[in-house]
Protein backbone atom coordinates (compact mmCIF):
# COMPACT_ATOMS: atom_id res chain seq x y z
CA UNK A 1 0.00 0.00 0.00
CA UNK A 2 1.44 3.36 -1.04
CA UNK A 3 1.06 6.03 1.62
CA UNK A 4 -0.86 9.20 0.73
CA UNK A 5 1.01 12.39 -0.05
CA UNK A 6 1.60 14.55 3.05
CA UNK A 7 -0.68 17.59 3.10
CA UNK A 8 2.20 20.00 3.73
CA UNK A 9 3.82 19.35 0.32
CA UNK A 10 1.96 22.14 -1.41
CA UNK A 11 3.43 23.41 -4.68
CA UNK A 12 4.67 27.00 -4.70
CA UNK A 13 2.47 29.59 -6.46
CA UNK A 14 4.75 29.59 -9.52
CA UNK A 15 4.79 25.79 -9.68
CA UNK A 16 1.03 25.64 -9.26
CA UNK A 17 0.57 28.14 -12.10
CA UNK A 18 2.83 26.00 -14.30
CA UNK A 19 0.75 22.93 -13.48
CA UNK A 20 -2.51 24.73 -14.27
CA UNK A 21 -1.23 25.50 -17.78
CA UNK A 22 -0.59 21.82 -18.36
CA UNK A 23 -4.00 20.91 -16.92
CA UNK A 24 -5.60 23.31 -19.40
CA UNK A 25 -3.66 21.74 -22.27
CA UNK A 26 -4.65 18.20 -21.29
CA UNK A 27 -8.28 19.23 -20.79
CA UNK A 28 -8.26 20.73 -24.28
CA UNK A 29 -6.78 17.53 -25.70
CA UNK A 30 -9.54 15.52 -23.99
CA UNK A 31 -12.17 17.82 -25.45
CA UNK A 32 -10.65 17.56 -28.93
CA UNK A 33 -10.62 13.75 -28.64
CA UNK A 34 -14.34 13.61 -27.86
CA UNK A 35 -14.15 13.62 -24.06
CA UNK A 36 -11.71 10.77 -23.40
CA UNK A 37 -8.04 9.95 -23.88
CA UNK A 38 -6.15 6.78 -22.99
CA UNK A 39 -3.92 6.91 -19.94
CA UNK A 40 -0.90 6.52 -22.20
CA UNK A 41 -1.75 9.82 -23.89
CA UNK A 42 -2.39 11.51 -20.53
CA UNK A 43 0.96 10.23 -19.25
CA UNK A 44 2.78 11.36 -22.38
CA UNK A 45 1.44 14.90 -21.93
CA UNK A 46 2.22 14.93 -18.19
CA UNK A 47 5.83 13.95 -18.80
CA UNK A 48 6.74 15.33 -22.22
CA UNK A 49 4.39 18.14 -23.31
CA UNK A 50 6.75 20.81 -24.74
CA UNK A 51 7.65 23.37 -22.09
CA UNK A 52 5.11 22.03 -19.60
CA UNK A 53 5.63 18.30 -19.06
CA UNK A 54 7.64 17.01 -16.13
CA UNK A 55 10.71 16.20 -18.21
CA UNK A 56 10.27 19.21 -20.48
CA UNK A 57 10.02 21.86 -17.73
CA UNK A 58 12.77 23.59 -15.84
CA UNK A 59 12.34 22.26 -12.30
CA UNK A 60 15.06 20.16 -10.67
CA UNK A 61 14.14 16.49 -10.91
CA UNK A 62 17.13 14.50 -9.66
CA UNK A 63 18.99 14.54 -6.37
CA UNK A 64 18.16 15.90 -2.96
CA UNK A 65 16.53 19.05 -4.34
CA UNK A 66 14.39 17.08 -6.79
CA UNK A 67 11.83 14.30 -6.58
CA UNK A 68 13.89 11.11 -6.74
CA UNK A 69 17.49 9.86 -6.79
CA UNK A 70 18.96 7.48 -9.36
CA UNK A 71 21.89 5.12 -8.86
CA UNK A 72 24.45 7.38 -10.62
CA UNK A 73 23.41 10.21 -8.29
CA UNK A 74 23.77 8.02 -5.22
CA UNK A 75 27.39 7.13 -5.89
CA UNK A 76 30.06 7.32 -8.56
CA UNK A 77 30.66 3.64 -7.70
CA UNK A 78 27.70 2.77 -9.92
CA UNK A 79 28.94 4.40 -13.12
CA UNK A 80 32.59 3.54 -12.51
CA UNK A 81 31.65 -0.13 -12.07
CA UNK A 82 29.36 -0.06 -15.11
CA UNK A 83 32.26 1.35 -17.11
CA UNK A 84 34.07 -1.99 -16.76
CA UNK A 85 31.25 -3.74 -18.63
CA UNK A 86 31.07 -0.98 -21.23
CA UNK A 87 34.84 -1.17 -21.70
CA UNK A 88 34.74 -4.94 -22.16
CA UNK A 89 32.23 -4.60 -25.01
CA UNK A 90 34.06 -1.67 -26.60
CA UNK A 91 37.25 -3.73 -26.68
CA UNK A 92 35.43 -6.17 -28.98
CA UNK A 93 33.06 -3.96 -30.93
CA UNK A 94 34.88 -0.63 -31.02
CA UNK A 95 32.74 2.39 -31.75
CA UNK A 96 30.80 4.65 -29.42
CA UNK A 97 28.75 4.77 -26.26
CA UNK A 98 25.17 5.97 -26.64
CA UNK A 99 23.34 6.89 -23.45
CA UNK A 100 19.57 7.17 -23.68
CA UNK A 101 18.11 9.72 -21.27
CA UNK A 102 21.26 10.94 -19.54
CA UNK A 103 19.56 12.67 -16.60
CA UNK A 104 21.85 15.21 -14.97
CA UNK A 105 24.90 13.98 -16.93
CA UNK A 106 26.34 12.41 -13.79
CA UNK A 107 26.67 8.91 -15.25
CA UNK A 108 28.27 10.19 -18.44
CA UNK A 109 30.85 12.18 -16.49
CA UNK A 110 31.80 9.36 -14.12
CA UNK A 111 31.83 6.70 -16.81
CA UNK A 112 34.00 8.72 -19.17
CA UNK A 113 36.53 9.34 -16.42
CA UNK A 114 36.70 5.65 -15.57
CA UNK A 115 36.86 4.53 -19.21
CA UNK A 116 39.82 6.85 -19.59
CA UNK A 117 41.50 5.32 -16.56
CA UNK A 118 41.14 1.78 -17.90
CA UNK A 119 42.14 2.72 -21.45
CA UNK A 120 38.78 2.00 -23.10
CA UNK A 121 37.51 5.41 -24.15
CA UNK A 122 34.91 5.34 -26.93
CA UNK A 123 35.39 7.32 -30.09
CA UNK A 124 32.38 9.37 -29.03
CA UNK A 125 30.03 9.44 -26.08
CA UNK A 126 26.67 10.15 -27.62
CA UNK A 127 23.60 11.26 -25.68
CA UNK A 128 20.02 11.04 -26.88
CA UNK A 129 17.92 13.25 -24.62
CA UNK A 130 14.28 14.15 -25.30
CA UNK A 131 14.25 16.90 -22.64
CA UNK A 132 15.79 20.18 -23.79
CA UNK A 133 16.04 21.27 -20.15
CA UNK A 134 17.97 18.16 -19.10
CA UNK A 135 20.19 18.38 -22.19
CA UNK A 136 21.15 21.92 -21.17
CA UNK A 137 22.00 20.72 -17.65
CA UNK A 138 24.05 17.84 -19.07
CA UNK A 139 26.04 20.19 -21.30
CA UNK A 140 26.79 22.48 -18.37
CA UNK A 141 28.01 19.57 -16.27
CA UNK A 142 30.04 17.79 -18.93
CA UNK A 143 31.83 20.94 -20.03
CA UNK A 144 33.72 20.74 -16.73
CA UNK A 145 35.44 17.51 -17.80
CA UNK A 146 39.00 17.47 -19.09
CA UNK A 147 39.09 18.81 -22.64
CA UNK A 148 39.77 15.41 -24.24
CA UNK A 149 36.78 13.83 -22.50
CA UNK A 150 34.43 16.76 -23.06
CA UNK A 151 35.26 16.80 -26.77
CA UNK A 152 34.00 13.23 -27.16
CA UNK A 153 30.46 14.08 -25.99
CA UNK A 154 27.82 14.83 -28.62
CA UNK A 155 24.03 15.16 -28.41
CA UNK A 156 21.78 13.48 -30.95
CA UNK A 157 18.24 14.02 -32.20
CA UNK A 158 17.67 10.34 -32.94
CA UNK A 159 19.18 6.87 -32.78
CA UNK A 160 22.04 6.68 -35.33
CA UNK A 161 21.87 4.05 -38.08
CA UNK A 162 24.49 1.30 -38.23
CA UNK A 163 25.50 1.90 -34.63
CA UNK A 164 28.55 0.10 -33.29
CA UNK A 165 29.40 0.09 -29.59
CA UNK A 166 27.33 0.14 -26.40
CA UNK A 167 23.87 1.59 -25.78
CA UNK A 168 23.14 2.26 -22.11
CA UNK A 169 19.81 3.26 -20.56
CA UNK A 170 19.40 3.69 -16.82
CA UNK A 171 15.82 4.23 -15.65
CA UNK A 172 14.50 5.02 -19.12
CA UNK A 173 12.01 2.22 -19.74
CA UNK A 174 10.02 3.09 -16.60
CA UNK A 175 9.44 6.61 -17.97
CA UNK A 176 7.76 5.43 -21.18
CA UNK A 177 3.98 5.96 -21.47
CA UNK A 178 1.94 2.88 -20.55
CA UNK A 179 -1.63 1.79 -21.12
CA UNK A 180 -3.77 0.99 -18.09
CA UNK A 181 -5.89 -2.11 -18.60
CA UNK A 182 -8.75 -3.39 -16.46
CA UNK A 183 -9.64 -7.04 -16.92
CA UNK A 184 -13.26 -7.70 -15.92
CA UNK A 185 -15.72 -10.53 -16.38
CA UNK A 186 -17.38 -8.39 -19.08
CA UNK A 187 -14.18 -8.09 -21.09
CA UNK A 188 -10.97 -6.09 -21.44
CA UNK A 189 -11.28 -2.38 -20.68
CA UNK A 190 -8.77 0.38 -21.28
CA UNK A 191 -8.62 2.88 -18.45
CA UNK A 192 -8.58 6.44 -19.71
CA UNK A 193 -8.96 9.98 -18.47
CA UNK A 194 -11.91 12.33 -18.81
CA UNK A 195 -12.72 15.82 -17.53
CA UNK A 196 -15.50 15.89 -14.94
CA UNK A 197 -16.54 18.37 -12.24
CA UNK A 198 -13.58 20.66 -12.93
CA UNK A 199 -10.97 17.94 -12.70
CA UNK A 200 -9.60 14.75 -14.20
CA UNK A 201 -11.39 11.47 -13.58
CA UNK A 202 -10.98 7.84 -14.55
CA UNK A 203 -13.19 6.36 -17.24
CA UNK A 204 -12.94 2.75 -18.44
CA UNK A 205 -13.95 1.80 -21.97
CA UNK A 206 -13.90 -1.46 -23.88
CA UNK A 207 -10.53 -1.59 -25.59
CA UNK A 208 -10.55 -0.74 -29.29
CA UNK A 209 -6.78 -0.88 -29.82
CA UNK A 210 -6.06 -4.16 -31.66
CA UNK A 211 -2.42 -4.43 -30.47
CA UNK A 212 -3.37 -3.62 -26.88
CA UNK A 213 -6.33 -6.00 -26.91
CA UNK A 214 -4.23 -8.83 -28.34
CA UNK A 215 -1.59 -8.43 -25.62
CA UNK A 216 -4.23 -8.09 -22.89
CA UNK A 217 -5.93 -11.28 -24.03
CA UNK A 218 -2.62 -13.12 -24.17
CA UNK A 219 -1.76 -12.12 -20.60
CA UNK A 220 -5.28 -12.91 -19.39
CA UNK A 221 -5.01 -12.50 -15.60
CA UNK A 222 -8.02 -13.60 -13.58
CA UNK A 223 -10.46 -10.66 -13.30
CA UNK A 224 -10.96 -8.29 -11.64
CA UNK A 225 -7.41 -7.14 -12.31
CA UNK A 226 -5.81 -3.77 -13.09
CA UNK A 227 -2.31 -3.35 -14.47
CA UNK A 228 -0.16 -1.68 -17.10
CA UNK A 229 0.82 -2.81 -20.57
CA UNK A 230 3.80 -1.03 -22.07
CA UNK A 231 3.71 -1.11 -25.87
CA UNK A 232 6.35 1.62 -26.17
CA UNK A 233 9.18 -0.46 -24.67
CA UNK A 234 8.94 -3.29 -27.24
CA UNK A 235 8.71 -0.66 -29.98
CA UNK A 236 11.91 0.93 -28.67
CA UNK A 237 13.66 -2.45 -28.75
CA UNK A 238 12.67 -2.95 -32.39
CA UNK A 239 14.11 0.47 -33.20
CA UNK A 240 17.37 -0.23 -31.39
CA UNK A 241 17.70 -3.65 -33.01
CA UNK A 242 17.24 -2.14 -36.45
CA UNK A 243 20.18 0.21 -35.86
CA UNK A 244 22.69 -1.88 -33.88
CA UNK A 245 25.29 -3.29 -36.28
CA UNK A 246 27.57 -4.71 -33.60
CA UNK A 247 27.72 -4.26 -29.85
CA UNK A 248 25.46 -4.41 -26.81
CA UNK A 249 22.39 -2.77 -25.32
CA UNK A 250 22.44 -2.50 -21.50
CA UNK A 251 19.16 -1.62 -19.78
CA UNK A 252 18.96 -0.97 -16.04
CA UNK A 253 15.60 -0.40 -14.38
CA UNK A 254 13.19 -1.62 -11.72
CA UNK A 255 10.76 -4.35 -12.63
CA UNK A 256 10.09 -8.06 -12.97
CA UNK A 257 9.64 -10.87 -15.42
CA UNK A 258 6.12 -11.37 -16.76
CA UNK A 259 5.03 -14.06 -14.27
CA UNK A 260 5.92 -11.87 -11.31
CA UNK A 261 4.67 -8.65 -12.93
CA UNK A 262 1.18 -10.07 -13.48
CA UNK A 263 1.09 -12.12 -10.30
CA UNK A 264 -2.45 -12.59 -8.93
CA UNK A 265 -1.55 -10.62 -5.79
CA UNK A 266 -0.34 -7.63 -7.85
CA UNK A 267 -3.88 -6.88 -9.00
CA UNK A 268 -3.61 -3.09 -8.80
CA UNK A 269 -0.57 -2.73 -11.02
CA UNK A 270 2.68 -0.90 -10.32
CA UNK A 271 1.87 2.71 -11.22
CA UNK A 272 3.47 5.19 -8.82
CA UNK A 273 4.27 8.88 -8.59
CA UNK A 274 7.29 10.68 -7.12
CA UNK A 275 7.08 14.18 -5.67
CA UNK A 276 9.79 15.64 -3.44
CA UNK A 277 11.00 12.16 -2.48
CA UNK A 278 7.50 11.02 -1.50
CA UNK A 279 5.90 8.09 -3.30
CA UNK A 280 2.13 8.06 -3.84
CA UNK A 281 -0.40 6.75 -6.35
CA UNK A 282 -2.35 9.80 -7.59
CA UNK A 283 -1.34 10.66 -11.19
CA UNK A 284 -3.84 13.55 -11.18
CA UNK A 285 -1.90 15.44 -8.50
CA UNK A 286 -0.09 18.52 -9.84
CA UNK A 287 0.43 17.41 -13.48
CA UNK A 288 3.85 18.47 -14.73
CA UNK A 289 5.35 18.72 -11.25
CA UNK A 290 5.73 15.03 -10.40
CA UNK A 291 7.24 11.98 -12.02
CA UNK A 292 4.83 9.18 -12.95
CA UNK A 293 6.29 5.74 -13.56
CA UNK A 294 5.52 2.05 -13.71
CA UNK A 295 7.73 -1.01 -13.30
CA UNK A 296 9.21 -2.72 -16.34
CA UNK A 297 8.00 -6.04 -17.72
CA UNK A 298 11.40 -7.40 -18.72
CA UNK A 299 9.87 -10.43 -20.42
CA UNK A 300 8.10 -8.18 -22.93
CA UNK A 301 11.34 -6.27 -23.51
CA UNK A 302 13.35 -9.47 -24.03
CA UNK A 303 10.73 -10.99 -26.32
CA UNK A 304 10.71 -7.89 -28.53
CA UNK A 305 14.50 -7.66 -28.66
CA UNK A 306 14.91 -11.30 -29.63
CA UNK A 307 12.17 -11.14 -32.24
CA UNK A 308 13.98 -8.16 -33.71
CA UNK A 309 17.18 -10.19 -34.05
CA UNK A 310 19.20 -9.33 -30.94
CA UNK A 311 20.77 -11.98 -28.72
CA UNK A 312 19.85 -12.10 -25.04
CA UNK A 313 23.22 -11.81 -23.28
CA UNK A 314 22.11 -11.81 -19.66
CA UNK A 315 19.57 -10.82 -17.03
CA UNK A 316 20.29 -10.39 -13.34
CA UNK A 317 19.80 -8.13 -10.36
CA UNK A 318 21.64 -4.84 -10.08
CA UNK A 319 23.47 -6.12 -7.00
CA UNK A 320 24.74 -9.25 -8.74
CA UNK A 321 25.72 -7.29 -11.84
CA UNK A 322 27.78 -4.78 -9.86
CA UNK A 323 29.43 -7.49 -7.73
CA UNK A 324 30.34 -9.45 -10.87
CA UNK A 325 32.00 -6.32 -12.24
CA UNK A 326 34.08 -5.74 -9.13
CA UNK A 327 32.37 -2.96 -7.21
CA UNK A 328 34.08 -4.24 -4.06
CA UNK A 329 37.46 -3.86 -5.77
CA UNK A 330 36.67 -0.20 -6.40
CA UNK A 331 35.67 0.24 -2.77
CA UNK A 332 38.96 -1.34 -1.70
CA UNK A 333 40.82 1.55 -3.31
CA UNK A 334 39.65 3.61 -0.33
CA UNK A 335 41.18 2.48 2.95
CA UNK A 336 38.67 1.61 5.73
CA UNK A 337 41.06 3.37 8.09
CA UNK A 338 40.15 6.62 6.33
CA UNK A 339 36.72 6.71 7.97
CA UNK A 340 35.78 10.13 6.61
CA UNK A 341 35.95 8.81 3.04
CA UNK A 342 35.21 5.12 3.50
CA UNK A 343 32.06 5.26 5.63
CA UNK A 344 30.07 7.41 3.15
CA UNK A 345 31.26 5.11 0.35
CA UNK A 346 30.09 2.04 2.26
CA UNK A 347 26.71 3.65 2.87
CA UNK A 348 26.38 4.40 -0.85
CA UNK A 349 27.28 0.82 -1.76
CA UNK A 350 24.65 -0.41 0.68
CA UNK A 351 21.96 1.51 -1.20
CA UNK A 352 23.12 0.12 -4.53
CA UNK A 353 23.45 -3.49 -3.37
CA UNK A 354 21.04 -4.12 -0.50
CA UNK A 355 17.90 -6.19 -1.24
CA UNK A 356 16.02 -3.69 0.91
CA UNK A 357 17.19 -0.80 -1.28
CA UNK A 358 17.99 -1.05 -5.04
CA UNK A 359 19.90 -4.31 -5.15
CA UNK A 360 17.08 -6.77 -5.91
CA UNK A 361 14.25 -4.67 -7.35
CA UNK A 362 16.52 -3.14 -10.01
CA UNK A 363 17.52 -5.49 -12.81
CA UNK A 364 20.06 -5.37 -15.63
CA UNK A 365 19.32 -6.95 -18.99
CA UNK A 366 21.71 -7.05 -21.95
CA UNK A 367 21.17 -7.72 -25.63
CA UNK A 368 23.73 -7.80 -28.39
CA UNK A 369 24.73 -8.54 -31.93
CA UNK A 370 28.06 -9.91 -33.12
CA UNK A 371 29.43 -10.60 -29.62
CA UNK A 372 30.74 -14.10 -28.94
CA UNK A 373 32.25 -13.72 -25.46
CA UNK A 374 29.90 -13.86 -22.42
CA UNK A 375 29.61 -10.54 -20.61
CA UNK A 376 31.46 -10.15 -17.32
CA UNK A 377 28.43 -8.63 -15.58
CA UNK A 378 26.49 -11.90 -15.90
CA UNK A 379 29.23 -14.43 -15.17
CA UNK A 380 27.28 -15.60 -12.09
CA UNK A 381 23.72 -15.19 -10.90
CA UNK A 382 22.17 -15.03 -14.38
CA UNK A 383 18.39 -15.03 -13.94
CA UNK A 384 17.19 -15.23 -17.55
CA UNK A 385 15.10 -18.27 -16.55
CA UNK A 386 12.78 -15.78 -14.83
CA UNK A 387 11.97 -14.02 -18.08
Amino acid sequence: MISPLPSDLTPSPDAAAHSRKLVELIAFQIEQAGGWIGFDKYLELCLYAPGLGYYAGGATKLGGAGDFVTAPEISSLFSRTLARQVGEVLATSGGDVLELGAGSGCMAADMLKRLGEIGQLPERYRILEVSADLAARQKERLQTLDADLAARVVWLDGIPPSFRGVIVANEVLDALPVHLVAWRDEGVFERGVTWRDNGFAWDDRLSGDPALLLEAQRLGPRPPYLSEINLAAPALMHTLAANVERGAVLLIDYGFGEREYYHPQRDHGTLMCHYRHHVHDDPFFAPGLQDITSHVDFTAVARAAQRAGLDLLGYTTQAQFLVNLGITDLMALTSPENAANYLPLAAQAQKLLSPAEMGELFKVVAFGRGLQTPLMGFRSGDKRRLL
